[in-house]
């Protein structure tokens, strides 16, 4: 175990591809490639999406998951706490689950965009990842795609409020809001906050199942994941 301890922090000290190599052949448990430690760390992010982003792309994946659920901004959060106490909870739960309906649909877009993500991992990419931090997979995928799927998903959400009369609903939310005495009007465009909240749901659940494979063997379902894995035990 010392040794292994020992050869892993050495590997910290190389950037070259072909020093880093001569160090991870003499780790034990066999040699384990360039090639395979990119192999793992797509395979991982893979997993990821496969297992836990896809959840969210469903009816109720936001709004049933306690992760991801999608609730008012702060400054809104008075808006529901009001309508429930005079007998409006009807009316503000349908509010909320427009939110959320939005980002399921939006959701459905990122595959793509990971996957092209995914694709592109070099291995230092790769060597950082798994040395790195404990969501350091999920903080490779965040800063490669953060801005595309931003682009994608604000104006299918954009779209989803005007499909299933999300204007409407929150008009009238907002509306019923405004005429209650000693309350200040509020008029929210809450289109760019439900798509900043969409990306730090699928981003949770990354790190969900990244965490997964990092901390528990049973997580690491092929040869290739316990073996890629085994070097940041």
């Amino acid at each position: 175990m010392l040794k292994r301890i020992l050869l892993i922090a050495v590997i910290f000290q190389f950037s070259a591809c072909s020093e880093l190599q001569q160090v991870i052949n003499q780790l034990p448990n066999g040699v384990v490639t360039n090639d395979q430690i990119v192999g793992g760390l797509k395979e991982a992010l893979n997993n990821g999406i496969t297992n836990q982003v896809t959840k969210l792309a469903v009816e109720d994946g936001f709004f049933k998951n306690e992760l991801t659920r999608i609730l008012l901004p702060e400054e809104l959060q008075k808006v529901d706490n009001v309508l429930r106490s005079v007998g409006l909870s009807k009316l503000a739960d349908e509010g909320l689950k427009v939110l959320n309906r939005a980002a399921e649909d939006a959701v459905g877009e990122a595959i793509p965009i990971f996957v092209d993500a995914i694709k592109g991992m070099s291995f230092t990419d790769a060597k950082n990842i798994l040395l790195g931090e404990k969501n350091a997979a999920t903080q490779y995928l965040q800063a490669a795609t953060s801005e595309a799927l931003y682009q994608k998903f604000n104006p299918i959400i954009a779209n989803s409020f005007q499909k299933v009369g999300a204007d409407k609903i929150w008009t009238d939310l907002i509306t019923k809001y405004n005429a209650l005495p000693l309350t200040n009007d509020v008029n929210p465009d809450l289109t760019d906050y439900v798509t900043g909240e969409a990306l730090k749901g699928v981003f949770i659940m990354v790190e969900v199942e990244e965490k997964e494979i990092r901390e528990k063997v049973s997580s690491r379902t092929s040869d290739l994941l316990k073996k890629v894995f085994a070097l940041q035990d």
